[in-house]
C-alpha cells in the first residue's frame, strides 16, 4: 500500500500493512523511516527452492492449488485496484499468469483507499473465502473484508460480504493482514501489524468474529513495533506463527525478514527456538536476505505445512517484487533455513 510522506511528529502511531503499490514506489507507512532494528546481515541458506516461472509479480501472496492472490497495485481513490488474481498451469511453481483484479466493494472504497491489501484464501466445502484489508493510511482506521466464490480464478465471480472486523482510531490494534486457520473445524483469524502487535480472534462464522482478542506477538521497546503479516499452520503437536519483522516496500532497501515461533495452543503463548515468548519480543529468524532475494516476507503457508510462499525484492531486477516458494524442512519440530 502506498504511503504519503509523513512528518514523524505527526505519527505517534504508524500503520504498516504488508501491501503494495506500483513498482518502484514506496508503499509501507514506515517507508520514509529508518528501520527500527538493523537488517539481518550476511547470507542465509535458503530452504529447498521450488522452480518458478511465468508472471511472478505477487506481493503478499496467498495460494491455493492453481490459483493465487496478491495485493492490488496502487491506483486512485476514485478507482482503487482490487486484489489481483493469478492462475497457474502447473501448481505452485507455475507457469503463473495474472488474469485480472477483483472489483473493490463500496464499503472498502469508503476508506479513501487506492488499493486493497494482503489477501488470504480459504476453502470451506465448495466455497472459497477471500479475506483482505482496507485502511486509511497512517491510522488504524481499518477493516478486514471477506468475499466468496465457487470459481476463484474468475475475478468477476467474487461476491463481497462486507467487513468481518473493524478497528478505529483510538484502539490499540489494527484490523489488517488477515490469516484464517481451520483448527479441526474451528476457524480462527490472525491479523494485525505494528500498533500492539499480532492478534488472534475466533470466528463465529466464515464472515464474522467473536470473543477474546489474543495477543500472539509484539516487540516491546522497539520503535513503531514493526511486525505484521501473520500466518498460522500446525505441524505434529505444535502451532506455528510465521510473521514479518521490520519494513517492506522499499525495493532493495527493504529490511523485511521472516520470523517464526510455536505453541501448544493456538492462542499461545508462542515461543521462539531460544525459549523467548513472541509476545515479549521473540522470533526465530527463518528467512533473511539471500543472494538476489532482499526483504523476504509476507509469508503464506500452503499445501498444509509443506511449502512457504513469500515475496521478495529482486536485486537483479531493479528491486521489483516477486513470488518465491520454498519447501519447508522440519528438524525437531522446527522449520529450518
Amino acid at each position: 500500500m502506498s504511503r504519503a510522506t509523513f512528518l514523524l511528529v505527526t505519527l505517534p502511531l504508524l500503520l504498516a500493512a504488508c501491501s503494495s503499490s506500483q513498482l518502484g514506489q514506496n508503499t509501507d507507512p514506515g517507508a520514509q523511516l529508518a528501520s527500527a532494528t538493523p537488517a539481518p546481515s550476511g547470507e542465509f541458506q535458503a530452504l529447498s527452492a521450488v522452480g518458478m516461472s511465468g508472471d511472478l509479480s505477487f506481493h503478499d501472496p496467498s495460494i491455493l492449488g492453481n490459483v493465487g492472490f496478491s495485493t492490488g497495485n496502487e491506483n486512485t481513490t476514485s478507482n482503487p485496484e482490487g486484489i489481483r488474481v493469478h492462475t497457474s498451469s502447473g501448481g505452485v511453481g507455475g507457469a503463473w499468469t495474472t488474469v485480472g483484479t477483483i472489483p473493490v466493494a463500496a464499503w472498502a472504497k469508503s476508506y479513501n483507499i487506492k488499493n486493497v491489501w494482503a489477501p488470504d484464501i480459504v476453502k470451506n466445502g465448495s466455497t472459497y473465502y477471500l479475506y483482505y484489508a482496507a485502511s486509511q493510511f497512517g491510522t488504524n482506521n481499518s477493516g478486514i473484508g471477506v468475499a466468496t466464490s465457487t470459481n476463484p480464478g474468475n475475478p468477476n465471480s467474487w461476491q463481497d460480504h462486507g467487513s468481518a472486523i473493524l478497528t478505529s482510531n483510538g484502539q490499540d490494534y489494527n484490523a489488517i493482514d488477515p490469516n484464517v486457520f481451520n483448527d479441526n473445524g474451528t476457524y480462527w483469524m490472525a491479523f494485525g501489524s505494528f500498533f500492539s502487535g499480532i492478534k488472534l480472534i475466533k470466528m463465529s462464522s466464515m464472515t464474522s468474529v467473536t470473543g477474546t482478542v489474543y495477543t500472539l506477538a509484539t516487540r516491546p521497546g522497539v520503535q513503531y513495533n514493526p511486525l505484521e503479516a501473520p500466518s498460522i499452520t500446525k505441524h505434529n503437536n505444535y502451532y506455528y506463527l510465521f510473521m514479518a519483522w521490520d519494513f517492506c516496500c522499499k525495493g532493495t532497501s527493504s529490511t523485511y525478514n521472516t520470523r517464526v515461533g510455536r505453541a501448544t495452543s493456538i492462542t499461545g503463548p508462542y515461543y521462539d527456538q531460544s525459549g523467548k515468548r513472541l509476545d515479549q519480543g521473540g522470533g526465530t529468524l527463518l528467512l533473511g536476505n539471500s543472494g538476489n532475494q532482499i526483504g523476504p516476507g509476507g509469508a503464506d503457508i500452503i499445501d498444509g505445512s509443506s511449502n512457504l510462499a513469500y515475496h521478495y525484492y529482486d536485486a537483479n531486477d531493479g528491486g521489483k517484487w516477486k513470488l518465491a516458494v520454498k519447501a519447508l524442512s522440519w528438524v525437531n519440530d522446527w522449520p529450518v533455513p
